[in-house]
This record gives structure tokens, C-alpha cells and sequence, in this order.
């Protein structure tokens, strides 16, 4: 059950990152559909793109009935794949939560460090996803086609 849970947050949390300012667009759109008067970037057209993009992505698992990778429990590097996805979750994380707080923080020198900081954790959770979703791909292959290529 929590690797279902940690892949349904990767396939969140991927365009999430990938396109926050898309997804925000999105949600900002529609709230202006609706009649609701937003500016750029503001909190409530990030919120709605990211229910919105949650919402397609839990019909895509419901009518799939899983999300990819499906690796297999039992498979050679299944829980390492795991745990790099779920490390490039809370990277994930963490900057989905600077974006939807940055406007907190007065001090526009500490708002330049942590927007530094956070597109260095966009490029480590890109990369944690990528090895993570090989690994976990790797553990649905047969045993023999890993150990022995000619085959």
C-alpha cells in the first residue's frame, strides 16, 4: 500500500515540479471562468491547478487500476527504487511548499538563497526520479534476461 502511495505522489508531483507555473496557469484560468478576479502567480490559481492535476491523476490510477513503473516486491532492486522515489518525494515536496509559501518571507537576500536552494532540489528530484523509476522497472524484469544478456 505505501508504494502505491509513493508512486501516485511521484506521478503528483512530477508535472507538479516540471510545470508549476502550466498547472498554475490552469487553475488560474478556470478560477477566472468562474468569475473569480486573480492575479498572476497567486496562491488560490496554484491551489486549484494542483487539485485539478491531483484529480486526473488519481482517474488515471482508478481506471488503470496502478500507475507505472509496476515493479515487482520480490524483484532485484524494487525497495532501492522505492526508496529513491521516495526521497525525490520529499525533495519534491519541500519545493512545492517554498513555492506555495515564498511570499512570507520578507528578506528579498534569504528569498535569492532559497530560490537557489530549490532549483538545486528541482534537478535532484528529476534525477532521483529517473533512477528510482529504473530501478523499480528493473525489478519487473525476469531474473534471467538481468543476469544473463544473451538470452
Amino acid at each position: 500500500m505505501l508504494a502505491r502511495i509513493n508512486l501516485f505522489m511521484a506521478w503528483f508531483l512530477i508535472p507538479q515540479t516540471l510545470a508549476m507555473g502550466f498547472v498554475a496557469v490552469v487553475g488560474r484560468i478556470l478560477l477566472e471562468l468562474l468569475g473569480v478576479n486573480t492575479h498572476e502567480g497567486d496562491i488560490p490559481g496554484r491551489l486549484v491547478g494542483a487539485v485539478l492535476l491531483f484529480g486526473i491523476v488519481y482517474l488515471i490510477m482508478h481506471f488503470r487500476g496502478s500507475l507505472p513503473p509496476e515493479g515487482k516486491p520480490a524483484g532485484k532492486g524494487y525497495q532501492f527504487g522505492q526508496r529513491l522515489v521516495l526521497a525525490a518525494n520529499c525533495l519534491a515536496s519541500l519545493f512545492c511548499l517554498y513555492q506555495f509559501s515564498q511570499f512570507l518571507i520578507e528578506n528579498h537576500d534569504v528569498r535569492l538563497v532559497l530560490n537557489g536552494f530549490t532549483d538545486a532540489f528541482g534537478y535532484w528530484v528529476m534525477a532521483l526520479w529517473v533512477i528510482g523509476f529504473s530501478f523499480l522497472y528493473q525489478s519487473s524484469l525476469p531474473q534471467s534476461l538481468i543476469l544473463d544478456p544473451t538470452k
